[in-house]
């Protein structure tokens, strides 16, 4: 039989401690990834679109009329304050309209003009141009 002390048993138990407390934290780190798993799994079985479904928003999406841009202006040279507008609306391939309010003393006309990939067929104004490219591209016209 061995004759060992205690300082020589406290060696001898520590690599076996170690062990055990690697074993301990690899059981947890299992548990721990197992219980991930299920939650990953629950979330992707309620996700509310598919890839095709996304296919079919982001379609819609374009057709959508949300670029919108307005240009404020001055129809007359005898008024100020800019009562006259143009504002297009129009979708992600320059499908929409152009609307334009021409104010005057005496009056205000509407107009309304179709647009189809960016142009009309009715001739737009400067303004009405103007606010057609700032809807298209995001950014105001100077």
């Amino acid at each position: 039989m061995l004759d060992i002390g205690p300082a020589e048993a406290l060696l001898l138990a520590v690599p076996a401690l170690l062990l055990l407390a690697a074993a301990g934290l690899v059981v947890l780190l299992l548990v721990r990834t197992a219980g991930l798993r299920r939650r990953v799994d629950a979330l992707e079985a309620h996700r509310p679109a598919g890839d095709t479904d996304v296919s079919a928003l982001r379609a819609e999406v374009a057709q959508a009329l949300r670029h919108v841009a307005v240009v404020r202006y001055d129809a007359f040279g005898d008024m100020g304050g800019r009562l006259s507008f143009s504002a297009a609306v129009v979708d992600d391939r320059g499908d929409g309209l152009v609307i334009s309010s021409i104010h005057a003393r005496g009056e205000s006309r509407t107009y309304a003009k179709g647009v189809v990939g960016g142009a009309s067929e009715a001739t737009l104004s400067p303004e009405e141009q103007q606010a057609l490219a700032a809807a298209r591209t995001g950014k105001e016209q100077p």
